[in-house]
């Protein structure tokens, strides 16, 4: 495992840490409980986002902290997600978590899965 906090990793926008924090207290994650962020193949466009709360690293995991939240990544997915900010809308079309990737070549309509 290691620690890496440089521009190229992912970051948290402040709506999404606000949210983030709202799902653990509801749920009542200790603060120490980390956030799997990840990439898998599905999905029209190729690839797909997943997240999820973890209790504790994995071998191989990056584990990069931005204020009190511990996101823990895979090395294949941290490969996709390099440079990526997660987000969270409530706008007109709906409400959820989205991730800004810039590695994304091509997105699907919905927005659920991309290319690179």
């Amino acid at each position: 495992m290691s620690e890496v906090q440089t521009s190229n990793d992912i970051t948290i926008s402040s709506k999404a840490i606000k949210e983030i924090h709202k799902i653990m207290e509801e749920n009542n994650f200790t603060p120490d409980i980390g956030l799997r962020v990840g990439v898998k193949g599905g999905g029209c466009s190729g690839l797909t986002y997943s997240m999820g709360f973890d209790p504790e690293p994995k071998e191989g995991d990056t584990i990069i902290k931005q204020d009190d939240i511990k996101l823990l990544v895979d090395g294949k997915s941290l490969f996709y997600l390099m440079g990526t900010e997660l987000d969270f809308t409530n706008g007109l079309n709906g409400k959820g978590f989205v991730f800004n990737n810039p590695n994304a070549k091509k997105t699907c309509g919905c927005g659920e899965s991309f290319g690179v």
